[in-house]
């Protein structure tokens, strides 16, 4: 039996239900403990855990994530992720690839995930097509307001508690905000004084 390696992603440290069932997932897919990556991350950012997990796997591995969007950012970052992992000699296994698992260790697996791949990235071209358009729409007729910032209306009661001594990640906490949100807020307000 050759050994998984597992890899978790979430965006944001406040997705800690969809981190914790990732992991269980992992492990209950037979990674072990000691060979599960993860990191709270953006897709877009860095992600040293993945780049750990593909050096630390071995020829006649498995690399385990539990879904496509957790791996790869576009086709195009997901085929130079199977690439390097091919090089190694490392399987790529998606525990859910639209209801079932997929594998890259045959053909069949390969072009699956390749296809399925593209279709995603059209998908969200053609969403993002839809949502400018909409938005553009809602500004026309004087109806667009944009997002509202939450962490930014929170900004009083960031520094009220700041001032009594709490640390960030108690702030975020209690706040329901993220932690960079805090510390945003912390910097603009030290930035005027």
């Amino acid at each position: 039996m050759s050994v998984k390696i597992g890899y978790a992603r979430t965006s944001t440290t406040d997705q800690i239900a969809g981190f914790e069932d990732q992991q269980s997932q992992l492990l209950g897919a037979g990674v072990g403990p000691d060979q599960l990556f993860k990191e709270q991350t953006s897709g877009l950012s860095a992600r040293p855990q993945l780049e750990a997990a593909i050096k630390a796997a071995r020829p006649g591995e498995t690399l385990v994530v539990t879904k496509l969007d957790r791996l790869a950012r576009s086709v195009k970052d997901l085929l130079a992720i199977v690439e390097r992992l091919e090089a190694k000699g490392v399987a790529l296994r998606i525990l859910d690839f639209g209801g079932s698992a997929v594998d890259t260790k045959g053909p069949t697996g390969k072009l699956l995930l390749t296809l399925v791949g593209a279709i995603a990235e059209f998908e969200r071209a053609m969403m993002l097509e839809r949502q400018r358009a909409g938005i553009a729409a809602a500004k026309a007729a004087g109806k667009f307001k944009g997002r509202a910032p939450t962490a930014r209306k929170q900004a009083p009661a960031i520094l009220e508690r700041k001032a009594k001594g709490e640390k960030p990640i108690e702030i975020a906490r209690a706040l329901g905000i993220s932690r960079a949100s805090v510390f945003r807020v912390l910097k603009v307000a030290a930035a005027s004084h």
